[in-house]
């Protein structure tokens, strides 16, 4: 932990006494401040408070991705990672489309939760500092592209002509990426070191996902045609003017 740095405090959100005591202590000893919650009443009252939720997808009073929905509906972008006893493609997926930054299997080891908390805490929270100055100066200055689309990421706002686009954090940040180089292809393990960082520890298939959620708002301002292209066994492109 970089000393002028907080500890990060984590929301553990799980009903089994076990896996929250699990959790917390793998958590507690990478230097992170916790709070747990075993109920989406318990966590609504403290998400407001936290820099990441881990959160389960079943919980007693409701489910997971519910809380998660709602959190994001309300303009809520703390990280989230889920965990989830549901090996099933398509309840990743909608976790991810919903705004979810990583997802963990059950069963699972907590030193597991705890990498892939570091990982997104380093997107979120990043360590280094040195020249943090003339990076910001020039990550925020405002990005343009085809069919009037501007990102600006002091505001981390975006829009597409008079549209205004709700994307989620992962999603502004792809589209930034992209924006700042219309017509080169990225990689999807470009787009991973890019966005989620070097040391993520999710799949190249997350980035699909994301792109997926992505170019369905894009569609939704406006439908004159892809303005993300796919390059068949390559990665993606934003295309150009």
């Amino acid at each position: 932990m970089n000393a002028s740095q907080s500890a990060p405090r984590v929301l553990v959100v799980d009903d089994e006494p076990a896996i929250r005591e699990a959790l917390s202590f793998a958590l507690s000893r990478d230097g992170c401040e916790l709070q747990v919650a075993a109920s989406i009443r318990e966590a609504r009252a403290a998400a407001g408070s936290v820099d990441m939720i881990v959160l389960d997808l079943v919980l007693p009073d409701g489910a997971g991705l519910d809380f998660l929905r709602e959190l994001r509906k309300g303009g809520s972008d703390v990280p989230v990672i889920v965990l989830t006893s549901r090996d099933e493609e398509k309840d990743r997926v909608l976790g991810l489309t919903l705004g979810a930054d990583d997802y963990v299997v059950k069963p699972f080891s907590p030193r597991e939760v705890a990498a892939r908390v570091r990982a997104v805490l380093r997107r979120v929270r990043p360590i280094a500092v040195e020249n943090a100055e003339a990076k910001e100066a020039q990550d925020e200055a405002p990005l343009t592209g085809p069919r009037s689309l501007r990102v600006e990421p002091r505001t981390r706002r975006a829009a597409l002509g008079a549209v205004q686009l709700n994307l989620s954090r992962t999603e502004f940040n792809l589209l930034a990426t992209l924006l700042r180089a219309p017509g080169k292809v990225f990689e999807r393990h470009d787009l991973l070191d890019a966005v989620w960082g070097q040391d993520v520890v999710v799949g190249e298939r997350t980035v699909d996902v994301h792109i997926k959620a992505l170019r369905r708002k894009l569609e939704e301002a406006a439908t004159a045609g892809e303005l993300i292209e796919t390059v068949r066994g390559v990665g993606y492109r934003l295309r150009e003017e």
